[in-house]
């Protein structure tokens, strides 16, 4: 791809472009793709001359580097089915004349595609692909019009900035239950990312981007709608999951929310819709509560009051984790008891089809997800949970091996090859079919931890 970026530099220049990045002189004709599916940007009163952000945006260099992020994150084809390399063929001739039209503000993105993900508790969470191309555009903005924007933000916001993760909003709840605040206002938004006014988040970027031609390429975005079976369904509010600037797009909206909170010196800690705000005592907590639904009702959003609450903070679950009060009132975390389920169904559903394939095989299937896991429950101080599930994960693992096996003449011969003394061979092979209860016996003797080690297995604890 960049060497596509720099054949279509070259193209670009070749069709009359000025030194530097821009196309002065924007194109009269249509951009490709059905007409009236949704709006266009429309066309510009004035040209996006140079130093502009959608100039800056579509430098060769920031081009690039939006590119090796698109390639890393990888992802689907959007609706017009095309991969990350099909993409790259079709810029290598076609770049010039959308960078023309993005330009004049003509550009027209396409629907993203509807993509419905199962959540752990049975319901499903709609995320929106746009095209690998529109990926590239947004993310190509993402990065002029970030390091713009997110100085702008609450320090107490968290989510999807650069430098913090989920871990500082951790470590804020802690610090604030710490200092006393032991009650939470824990508010959840019902589908905020489905209900986002367009017109009120234009609003508030207007505050931040003097950029004409930038807001009405975002707005076209918004604006882009949806195709679920083939049908593109218009859409007058909300931004998809999916995009690269929908992130962004969230932050900028709360943020009146956060500024709200800050200006009456309110503790609390956002990341992404999920807000908790730390009181001392539920009266506090069902004022800040009721304030809340007026400041969100006013961006037309809506809480979900079945899973929003003003309860105690100790037990309650914020980004997967729990607060717990140890010896000498010290607040420590835990992973949340919910958090654990899922861990364990998603250990479950990687090894549910492990038939046909080696211990080695199942282990390489497991690394990736046990090694995030850990990486991201790294805030959790409770040592015996930990070793509870290195047991439970290599519990789970001999009895796959004991099924791999399958008969006790098999198991006799693998675990001899193994090392295994005749007498546990022998006795392991002769229950060759309680698998669960066969492998947390004598069988730990040969499938030992060092063994799982040399395997590769991470360790939990």
């Amino acid at each position: 791809m960049l060497k596509a970026m720099r054949q279509m530099s070259a193209t670009a220049e070749r069709a009359g472009v000025a030194r530097g990045e821009a196309v002065r002189d924007p194109v009269s004709d249509e951009a490709c793709g059905p007409p009236g599916e949704h709006q266009g940007t429309g066309l510009a009163k004035e040209k996006a001359g140079p130093g502009g952000l959608l100039d800056a945006a579509l430098t060769r260099e920031n081009l690039q580097a939006a590119w090796k992020r698109v390639k890393a994150n990888k992802g689907a084809a959007g609706v017009d089915g095309l991969g990350i390399e099909q993409t790259v063929r079709m810029l290598q001739t076609s770049w010039p004349d959308i960078r023309q039209e993005l330009l004049a503000g003509r550009y027209r993105p396409r629907p993203v595609r509807r993509v419905m993900i199962p959540k752990p508790d049975g319901s499903q969470r709609e995320l929106g692909i746009p095209t690998v191309l529109d990926r590239l555009i947004q993310q190509a903005l993402l990065q002029v019009l970030q390091p713009l924007i997110d100085p702008t933000f609450s320090n107490h916001s968290h989510g999807f900035r650069p430098g913090r993760r989920a871990h500082d909003a951790v470590k804020a709840a802690r610090a604030y239950v710490q200092s006393g605040k032991r009650v939470v206002v824990d508010v959840d938004l019902a589908k905020f990312f489905d209900r986002v006014n367009h017109d009120i988040l234009i609003e508030r970027l207007k505050r931040r981007i003097d950029d004409a031609a930038v807001l009405r390429l975002i707005r076209a975005y918004l604006n882009a709608g949806i195709m679920d079976g083939g049908v593109v369904i218009e859409r007058d509010q909300g931004t998809p999951q999916g995009g690269p600037l929908s992130p962004l797009l969230a932050n900028v909206l709360l943020d009146d929310v956060d500024k709200a909170l800050e200006a009456r010196g309110y503790s609390f800690a956002r990341y992404a819709d999920d807000c908790n705000v730390y009181v001392g005592s539920v009266k506090a907590g069902e004022r800040v509560l009721g304030w809340l639904r007026m400041l969100y009702g006013e961006l037309k959003l809506q809480i979900n009051e079945a899973k929003s609450a003003v309860c105690s903070a100790v037990g309650r679950k914020f980004l997967g984790y729990a607060l717990w009060v140890a010896k000498g009132r010290e607040v420590k975390c835990a992973v949340a008891h919910k958090a654990l389920g899922n861990f364990k169904a998603r250990i479950r559903q990687l090894t549910r089809r492990s038939g046909g394939c080696s211990m080695v095989q199942v282990v390489e299937r497991l690394r990736p997800y046990l090694l995030g896991w850990k990486a991201y429950f790294a805030l959790a101080q409770t040592p015996k949970v930990w070793r509870g599930l290195d047991e439970w994960l290599r519990h789970r693992l001999r009895a796959i091996q004991l099924k791999h096996w399958k008969r006790s003449s098999a198991i006799y011969r693998e675990l001899k090859v193994l090392g295994a003394a005749d007498g546990v061979a022998k006795q392991v092979a002769g229950n060759s079919r309680r698998w669960w209860r066969n492998s947390d016996g004598l069988l730990k003797t040969v499938l030992t931890i060092a063994y799982f080690d040399r395997l590769g297995l991470p360790r939990i604890s």
